[in-house]
Parts: C-alpha cells; structure tokens; sequence
C-alpha cells in the first residue's frame, strides 16, 4: 500500500500529497508554471525549459565538465553554467535546438493547424 505524507494522522490534511487532490485555497495548474506566474511568452518560456532539460540531462548521461561542454557546443562556461541551473535567459530556442544536434539529437519541428483560435509550442521527447 503506498502511503502518503499525511495520511491515517490526526490533524494533517488527508489530501495532501495524494495525486489529483487539491487543498483548499489552492488553484489547479495550467500545466505552464510560467502562465500560472503571469511570466510574459509564457509558452516560449516553457519551451525553453524543456530545451534545457533535455540538454541537462544528456551533459550529465556523458558526465562532460562545463568546460568540455562549452567547447562542444561553441559557446562560453558562463552560458553552459547558466544552463546547469535551467536559467537560458539569453539562449534563444534556435541556439538551444542547435545544441541538441551537437548533442547527437534529432530536433524536428512539426507545423500543423491549431485546435483552437491560437496555436501552442510545446515539445515531444522520444527515447531510443
């Protein structure tokens, strides 16, 4: 039986941790942190971020340093730094797309029409 922070103890709240439950005064997530904050390009943001996650995640798999990474992908140890800790604040997604096919990743970029009035970004991973 999986137990939840909370659960079967008097005086917590019983939902919480327990997914798709939420407490009182709280709001659901949009699924886009950055919209939930009111963070202007909000969607580029998040794509962004998850750019940057997957870069993160093959840099660690390889256990390259920030210095071998910078030479790798052309660019200086401040901005791999800045990746590390998923801040690509002056990284546009091309560059980040770029870095992922340095990385030995295939990037492809899907247009179709949207379902609603306005169309989305958003990004699929596959794995092998």
């Amino acid at each position: 039986m999986t137990r939840y922070p909370g659960q079967g103890r008097p005086g917590l709240n019983p939902g919480r941790g327990r997914p798709g439950l939420i407490e009182a005064g709280h709001t659901r997530s949009s699924g886009n942190a950055f919209a939930d904050l009111g963070v202007p390009n909000a969607e580029q943001e998040l794509l962004k971020a998850e750019l940057t996650i997957q870069i993160y995640r093959l840099i660690k798999e390889r256990g390259l340093t920030q210095t071998k990474t910078a030479e790798l992908l052309g660019t200086t140890q401040a901005q791999v730094s800045a990746l590390m800790r998923c801040r690509p604040v002056s990284i546009s997604v091309g560059r980040l797309m770029e870095f992922l096919t340095i990385l030995g990743q295939d990037v492809a970029v899907t247009v179709k029409p949207a379902l609603e009035k306005e169309g989305r970004m958003s990004v699929v991973v596959e794995t092998a």
